[in-house]
């Protein structure tokens, strides 16, 4: 997509600070940081969002996400990290091309990544499983 900032950078348009790369993926540096060592890993074939990832691509694009992030922890010396995608625009997805974000931890880092957590009452978690099961 010629719209599209990562596939620019796959095309070598756009510059990026290359953490590695491989004939299925590119992982990069986000020029906007939560931590250091955030790093994008995203799909070389443009797809918007995860439900549209064939499961013959989404492997070596998890397989890369998971290299980079024990590569970054062990290189920066942290003691966690997480892996993060946003789908969509509800969930605040700015890039509509599909990417894991690493985000190297460490304790006492002060970043808060986790939302607050609802309590589920019995009735309205037996329709949250109703309603999930009923599409898979």
């Amino acid at each position: 997509m010629s719209d599209c900032i990562f596939c620019k950078i796959i095309a070598g348009e756009l510059s990026c600070s290359k953490v590695y790369e491989d004939d299925r993926t590119l992982a990069f540096l986000d020029i906007h940081p939560i931590a250091p060592g955030h790093t994008l890993v995203i799909s070389r074939e443009h797809y918007e969002e995860l439900t549209e990832v064939p499961p013959e691509d989404l492997a070596p694009l998890i397989a890369a996400t998971q290299r980079v992030a024990v590569a970054a922890t062990a290189g920066l010396d942290a003691s966690g990290f997480n892996v993060l995608l946003s789908n969509g625009p509800s969930a605040c997805q700015v890039v509509p091309h599909v990417h894991f974000h690493i985000v190297p931890r460490s304790d006492g880092d002060g970043l808060r990544m986790a939302p607050p957590r609802q309590p589920f009452t019995d009735a309205q978690r037996d329709s949250v499983l109703d309603k999930i099961r009923a599409h898979l």
